[in-house]
Order: C-alpha cells, then sequence, then structure tokens
C-alpha cells in the first residue's frame, strides 16, 4: 500500500511538474508578443480604417525591407510598404522617408529598390535617405537614431510585424507610430507569425542588452 502511495505521490509531481513546466513555456513564449502587441495598441494605425489626416504627423517615415525578387524587383510586401509610405508623404503626413534594408552583396539591395518604386510613386529623390545596413528590426532602430539622427518616426510595416517595430525604435531613442502597409490583404502566413513569435523573444534580450547593430558608421545627415 505504502508502494502505492509512493507511486502516486511521484506521478502526481510529475504531472504538476509538466504543467509548470508548460506555463512557464507559454509564458516565455507568449509573454513578450502579448506585452509587445497591448503597448503599442494605442500607437499603431490601419489606413482601412483612419482617415490618412488622422495619422499623427512625423518629419519621417522609417520604410523596412521586405525582400527583393530576382532582377531586383520589390517583393508584394515590401511594394505594399513603400505605396503606404508615398501615400503619407503626398498627403503630407511625412516629409522624409528612411528606406532600410539588405544591402549584404552587390547583387541583393533593397534599398535601391526601395527608393526606384518611391521615386515611381512620387517621392522627390532629395526626400529619400538609404540605410544599406538595416539587416533586421533591430539594426534599422539603432542606425535610425544612432546614424541619421532620427528621434520621432512613422513606421511602415505589416501588421504582424509593427508591434515589435515600435518596441523596438521607442526603446532605442525613436519615438514612433506603426502604419499597417497598404493593399496588403492577408498580411501574415503560419510561417510569418512562427518567426514573429521567435523574433518577438529574441527582440527582449536585444533590448536588455544592446548589442551593436552589425554594421555602424558616421553619422549621416537627414
Amino acid at each position: 500500500m505504502r508502494r502505492v502511495r509512493s507511486g502516486l505521490g511521484l506521478v502526481r509531481r510529475r504531472r504538476k511538474a509538466i504543467a509548470g513546466a508548460a506555463i512557464l513555456l507559454v509564458a516565455v513564449v507568449w509573454g513578450p508578443v502579448v506585452y509587445f502587441n497591448l503597448s503599442t495598441r494605442g500607437v499603431r494605425y490601419d489606413l482601412a480604417k483612419t482617415p490618412i489626416n488622422s495619422i499623427p504627423e512625423k518629419r519621417v517615415a522609417i520604410v523596412f525591407g521586405a525582400g527583393v525578387l530576382p532582377g531586383g524587383k520589390p517583393t508584394p510586401y515590401l511594394k505594399w510598404r513603400i505605396t503606404t509610405a508615398a501615400d503619407l508623404y503626398k498627403a503630407g503626413r511625412v516629409h522624409k522617408l528612411l528606406v532600410t534594408g539588405d544591402n549584404g552583396t552587390k547583387h541583393y539591395n533593397e534599398p535601391v529598390a526601395m527608393r526606384k518604386l518611391a521615386e515611381s510613386l512620387g517621392v522627390k529623390p532629395g526626400d529619400i535617405v538609404l540605410d544599406y545596413a538595416g539587416f533586421n528590426t533591430y539594426d534599422s532602430c539603432y542606425r535610425a537614431h544612432a546614424i541619421f539622427g532620427v528621434k520621432g518616426a512613422v513606421l511602415i510595416s505589416q501588421g504582424y510585424h509593427l508591434p515589435r517595430a515600435v518596441v523596438t525604435c521607442d526603446h532605442l531613442g525613436v519615438k514612433s507610430v506603426g502604419v499597417d502597409a497598404l493593399h496588403s490583404g492577408r498580411d501574415f502566413t503560419v510561417s510569418y507569425i512562427v518567426r514573429e513569435w521567435a523574433s518577438t523573444d529574441k527582440a527582449v534580450f536585444q533590448l536588455i542588452f544592446k548589442p551593436k547593430p552589425t554594421a555602424l558608421g558616421k553619422p549621416e545627415k537627414f
């Protein structure tokens, strides 16, 4: 009988340990995602629901890279971001575009593709600044403040990415609001959401320890 009771006690302790580990895992994975979403809810805008003239006016819009196709054409995600930026620019809600993306090789250049599209949509060349070392969200926000001296901005990306972008830029000296890219339709897939969960958890450690970005350089006038 004692052995049976001892065995049942061991089973209960194991179940409690498993339940505790599961709760901890959920908290670690979901906690930052929930916090980032709730803490930025009041500063994220969807132009499908919000008149463009209601977007807070900022001098700078930061447009994050989202890939280029063979031949240098923007992906649909990137095209939607630049289109939204151009709409805000023409409405007078922003006055300069900082297009930030990956130019890791001479054959892959997001910022140039972004500039060409922005110009074709009516943004003046002199109002577009290129950040060639925006390899990820953290690097883009860090460099926006440290290299280009940006202290406030409208961030333009898809809705799933905006909470992390706004929190990251805020913690790195760029007071931000976010605008969901227009014409995006269903702006996520399962793989994007899973990747965003992992990136959000990673962002917590980046913002605690604040490592240097992949590349820095001398400050540039903006």
